[in-house]
């Protein structure tokens, strides 16, 4: 893989992180209860912990590169950060990128919906993520194969977590398997992208699928799930088309950044 691909690798990897981080830190102070609204707000640190690591790679990566492999992944560099006159942090790709540069899967940039909504879409990513990291483990770039090792012991938790949640209002009430129906059918058709790989990727990720798909229905039979019939999915968030969704929640995160170019503190 070339360092232009790996640095497009690891803004994917981060975008995915970062944007999951922020729409599930919507429910701090909002959680059904105490320890569940603890339980979500750390994901989002671990989540957000990891998009650090990621980005943090890039930057690196970036300002050792020679002018050839700068203007390969020109697109993708903020346009504000280019005024500043100095190496490319972490916080300029979190932050000052417009929203055709963001790389991560469409599924993450979602409003995060009601519980159901979140904990199921969490469940869905936290799958994929597991088996993404445990194939990026061996990795032969060391710093990628690091951030996975470190990574995949919080995603671990984070899959049980969303799991034991889909069991819980599957086969809990009437209302809330009606509820955990209703957003399954929403956020099916945002599953498919998760295996369609690609230039960038440092893994085939359509090998991902069988496993996923495996673990998926091992949890819905415990909840009284069907696994949805729809073969048609949303694609277009690792090329940089996104949905409506992804610019408001662009607003609300880089407003201090953009008010304020190059503030520290």
């Amino acid at each position: 893989m070339s360092t232009p691909q790996l640095f497009l690798y690891n803004l994917h990897l981060a975008d995915n992180a970062l944007m999951l981080a922020q729409r599930n830190s919507e429910w701090t102070g909002h959680g059904p209860v105490l320890e569940q609204d603890i339980a979500i707000t750390n994901i989002s640190l671990d989540l957000l912990g990891q998009a650090r690591n990621f980005y943090q790679y890039a930057a690196s990566l970036y300002n050792g590169f020679d002018n050839d492999e700068k203007k390969a992944v020109d697109q993708y560099v903020p346009r504000l950060w280019k005024t500043y006159n100095r190496e490319l942090e972490e916080d300029d790709l979190a932050f000052l990128r417009d929203e055709h540069q963001y790389l991560n899967l469409l599924i993450a940039e979602l409003p995060k919906g009601d519980w159901a909504f979140s904990v199921l879409r969490q469940f869905f990513f936290s799958v994929f993520q597991f088996h993404q990291y445990q194939q990026l483990q061996q990795n032969n770039d060391a710093q990628l194969a690091a951030i996975a090792e470190k990574s995949i012991k919080e995603v671990a938790y984070h899959l049980r977590w969303s799991g034991e949640w889909v069991i819980r209002l599957g086969d809990g009430t009437d209302e809330s398997n009606r509820r955990i129906k209703n957003v399954l059918a929403d956020l099916w058709p945002f599953t498919g992208e998760m295996f369609v790989g690609a230039t960038f990727e440092a893994i085939n990720v359509s090998l991902l699928k069988e496993a996923w798909l495996q673990k998926v229905q091992a949890v819905f039979i415990e909840a009284t799930l069907e696994m949805p019939a729809a073969k048609w999915f949303q694609s277009g968030g690792k090329e940089g088309r996104h949905t409506e969704h992804l610019g408001y929640l662009l607003a609300e995160m880089q407003c201090l950044q953009r008010t304020y170019p190059n503030v520290t503190w």
